[in-house]
């Protein structure tokens, strides 16, 4: 039986689901979960979120985040850390910050049946994209 050794980057990179931890101001953590896309290759992390919402003021005030995920099994985790820049909201549906979220579904989802309703859903929602450099990943498989 041969077994393939663990690699707490591809778990990230294969994962579309997992919690994102932010900082509240009162210094506890806030967790959220999310729908993650990792490039192995580059070394950052992609979310989209509302804002608004804690997760996005929490990094305007405090950048850091780190990022958990488990295998399908439960067997095995990943925790990616870093500071996160946020892009977005816009109010136009063709402007960069939503050029940013269609890249990001595409990487992460693939086509969009319809990406005239994606745009303006995300300038509705006032979605905020967040990129995040990943400067220390860690994690295991577990028995």
């Amino acid at each position: 039986m041969t077994s393939t050794p663990f690699s707490p980057r591809a778990l990230l990179a294969g994962s579309r689901l997992g919690v994102l931890a932010t900082i509240k101001s009162d210094g506890r953590p806030q967790l959220s979960p999310v729908t993650p896309f990792y490039d192995e290759e580059a070394g950052v992390l992609y979310v989209s979120m509302t804002e608004g919402r804690a997760k996005t003021a929490n990094l305007r005030r405090d950048p850091r985040a780190t990022l958990e995920v488990t295998g399908p099994g439960g067997k095995e985790w990943a925790t990616a850390e870093g500071v996160a820049t946020l892009t977005g909201p816009s109010r136009d549906p063709h402007g960069a910050e939503v050029d940013a979220l269609v890249d990001y579904y595409r990487r992460a989802a693939g086509e969009h049946p319809d990406w005239d309703e994606y745009r303006s859903v995300m300038v509705a929602d006032r979605r905020v994209l967040m990129v995040m450099t990943v400067d220390h990943v860690y994690g295991a498989r577990l028995g």
